[in-house]
This record gives structure tokens, C-alpha cells and sequence, in this order.
């Protein structure tokens, strides 16, 4: 199994745009095999740095959903809503290796 990290830098007074597009991505994510841990947004602390947890069975399984991503037309629509509101300014990715138990 491979966890995906990703580490946004939001932009804080476009929050509620940012949650919805983390909203987008959940059933995307699962509709193509990953499990999503959710999205953490800002609570206390830095007000513009935002996480996203989700696991695939292995890292070919990630890239192959990574592939579909952009040719399914909901994730494309996810992609344009955040470039059209300019919620995310950078994203970074990291993969881990859980464990559950």
C-alpha cells in the first residue's frame, strides 16, 4: 500500500471555495480504486496550509488513477474549479508507506 500526502497552500480567504473542491475529490478518488482519509483544513495555526490523506493498494494502482484522472470529465471539473477559483496556490505530493496496525 502507498499513502499520498499532498501539503496545499491555500489561499486563506478563499477557504470555502478550497473545502468545496476537497469535497470534489473524495468520491473521485474511491471512485477509482483509492481509499480517501479525508481532507484537514486550517484550524488553529497557520491559516493557509491544508493536507489531504488518501491510500491505493500500490504505486502503479496511484499512477493508473493519476492517468484516468485526467481524462474522466468530473475530475477535469474538479482541476478547472480551482483554477478558475484560485483557492490551491501550490501543492506538494509525498508517498508513505502506512501502517494500521
Amino acid at each position: 500500500m502507498v499513502t499520498c500526502y499532498l501539503r496545499y497552500v491555500i489561499d486563506p480567504y478563499k477557504a470555502v471555495e478550497f473545502e468545496h473542491y476537497s469535497k470534489m475529490w473524495i468520491p473521485l478518488v474511491q471512485k477509482f480504486g483509492g481509499q480517501h482519509h479525508g481532507y484537514f483544513l486550517p484550524s488553529e495555526g497557520a491559516n493557509n496550509i491544508a493536507i489531504a490523506l488518501f491510500t491505493f493498494e500500490s504505486l502503479a494502482a496511484y499512477e493508473q488513477y493519476r492517468e484516468a484522472s485526467f481524462k474522466d470529465a468530473d475530475c477535469q471539473a474538479a482541476f478547472q474549479y480551482a483554477e478558475k477559483t484560485r483557492c490551491v496556490f501550490s501543492c506538494e505530493r509525498s508517498f508513505m508507506r502506512p501502517v494500521f496496525e
